[in-house]
């Protein structure tokens, strides 16, 4: 355990990385087990004495555990800044605010890039698979070792939504409240399609080296920008891409040739060449995989609302975008519909935006406005 896990709940933490030994290990749906187990997280706050204001924020596919402060490694401000910070819906003067890399992750969670203890070289494909409650499983042996009994809410989008309704799932009894914005209760095919894109270029990438470029020194560069780029067109919409971009040029008239003539083409370039520098491409298979596995009602009987059934105390909140196809509203509202089966409090609002899926990271104050209204009647509920 880290220092800061060992600090009275009067002072503020910073989070670390939590070090699970070999006798806890994380028991794997694969039947695998990880040991020793690390978690690597971040904390934003004071944990208040009667350990009743923390809110675990869970992350998307390509996040990481620093929502609400500058990644060491871009030097860019936190994924979710907007939301965590000073006078924003989750204000560190009033909440703990608890981040993690999931299981998986290569942000210093146990991964396929860390070192295996059996051989000394790192994982790479012998990480066994993880799934969405692999990561949830972990996230609440990092939320025991804090000493907290349980959690204000937890609150995450897209695969973040995922690991929420994993947590109402298997663990109602450690919720207050729960946060599901942008998810769906399963992968659709047109989902695991784009990500079987993604993971076959980065496998026909020569540099992937069947998975083991680290002790080859090399990475997968090109097969994982272009998985990025793919991955980010199902993140915006036709309407965004249009007003963004349109079929704007680059330069004064065409090439003639196959670099970027469109501004959006130049775009995506961008974002693939600069998201080789911060992900592990072998977190990027094995994530993928992660959630095209979930299928939440497949681990009840093939009935949504079983999942729920001793969610009946846990205050649920469900948000969806208009211009989201990726996960679309109807999505949302069949998890709206399963709470309700299950006698369980569900309030839902589906946000008017053009920018997609990817609206919850964006300047967004009809989303904002809800978010802040939800925890502060929640934290009122619990009497904070």
């Amino acid at each position: 355990m880290t220092a800061a896990a060992k600090t009275s709940p009067a002072r503020a933490m910073d989070g670390g990385t939590m070090r699970f030994p070999a006798g806890k290990a994380l028991r794997l749906d694969s039947g695998a087990r990880l040991e020793p187990l690390e978690v690597a997280y971040k904390t934003y706050g004071r944990l208040n004495e009667a350990k009743s204001n923390a809110v675990l924020v869970c992350h998307a596919l390509t996040g990481d555990q620093h929502a609400g402060s500058v990644n060491p490694i871009t030097g860019r401000p936190g994924w979710w800044d907007r939301v965590i910070g000073a006078g924003l819906p989750l204000d560190p003067d009033r909440y703990f605010v608890i981040a993690t890399n999931v299981v998986g992750g290569c942000m210093g969670s146990t991964g396929p890039s860390s070192v295996n203890p059996k051989t000394g070289a790192p994982y790479g494909l012998t990480f066994p698979v993880i799934t969405i409650a692999d990561m949830v499983r972990a996230q609440a042996m990092l939320i025991e070792a804090l000493g907290i009994e349980s959690l204000l809410a937890v609150v995450g989008g897209s695969m973040g939504g995922m690991q929420v309704l994993q947590w109402a799932a298997d663990y109602p009894e450690k919720l207050f409240s729960a946060v599901c914005v942008a998810a769906a209760p399963r992968h659709s095919a047109q989902n695991i399609a784009f990500h079987e894109v993604g993971r076959q270029a980065i496998m026909a990438d020569p540099d992937w080296r069947g998975g083991a470029y680290e002790a080859a020194g090399v990475r997968p560069e090109k097969g994982l920008a272009v998985a990025r780029m793919a991955a980010h067109i199902t993140y915006l919409s036709e309407p965004a891409l249009q007003r963004k971009f349109g079929r704007e040029l680059q330069r004064d008239g065409l090439s003639w040739g196959f670099d970027a003539d469109f501004q959006v083409e130049s775009y995506l370039r961008h974002q693939g060449t600069s998201f080789v520098d911060r992900f592990d491409a072998n977190s990027y298979l094995y994530i993928t995989r992660a959630l095209d596995y979930f299928d939440l009602a497949a681990q009840h009987g093939g009935v949504l609302a079983e999942a729920f059934r001793k969610a009946r105390g846990v205050r649920f909140c469900v948000l969806s975008f208009s211009s989201d196809w990726l996960y679309p509203t109807a999505e949302s509202r069949d998890i709206v519909r399963a709470l309700n089966a299950a006698g369980c409090r569900a309030s839902f609002a589906e946000i008017e935006t053009d920018k997609g899926h990817d609206a919850f990271f964006l300047d967004e104050p009809q989303f904002d406005a809800t978010l802040r209204g939800f925890f502060a009647s929640t934290a009122q509920a619990r009497g904070l």
